[in-house]
């Protein structure tokens, strides 16, 4: 388990909900269309995803002071209609790695996803519909944590569409 801890000196808001519109939902996948030059939805939000995983990526080098710093390492892929693959790598600073993939069905999932980036610590958590527990955990940046809930929640309900 991953003990999720952050520090910011403005106040915080401990846990958010991404919600949109129809017209900001048109918007929004009009331009990521666009910048990942595709027709597709679909590929466009994994691309941004994706991405936005990369550049917020929680590396071991932003872990100063702790314990057992630690690559927190992510990519998105859909294995099958209605299912979202996550593939997590978690890379030691003694050189281990371990690797784990897990498929997130999406069918009956609330496709608004939370996201917390608690006071205290370097990292924000994205959270699993299912059950609450973080399903992503990112470099503590509040906007990054912000537009990656977006994009995910809007691949989500992609997902659901079938």
């Amino acid at each position: 388990m991953v003990s999720v801890l952050c520090v910011i000196g403005t106040p915080l808001i401990a846990s958010e909900v991404v919600e949109f519109g129809s017209d900001e939902s048109t918007r929004y996948l009009t331009e990521l269309k666009k910048l990942y030059l595709t027709s597709s939805d679909r590929e466009a939000l994994l691309a941004h995803s994706n991405g936005l995983l990369d550049t917020y990526a929680l590396r071991a080098g932003y872990q100063v002071g702790q314990a057992n710093p630690q690559d927190f390492l992510y990519e998105l892929s859909v294995a099958t209609p209605g299912e979202l693959r996550i593939r997590e790598e978690v890379r030691s600073s003694s050189g281990g790695v371990a690797v784990r993939n897990r498929s997130l069905s999406v069918f009956g999932l609330d496709p608004y996803l939370q996201y917390q980036c608690p006071a205290q610590g370097f990292s924000c958590s994205i959270s699993s519909p299912i059950d609450g527990l973080p399903l992503l955990v990112i470099l503590r940046d509040p906007q990054g944590a912000e537009e990656l809930a977006k994009a995910l929640s809007f691949l989500i309900r992609n997902l659901q569409k079938g």
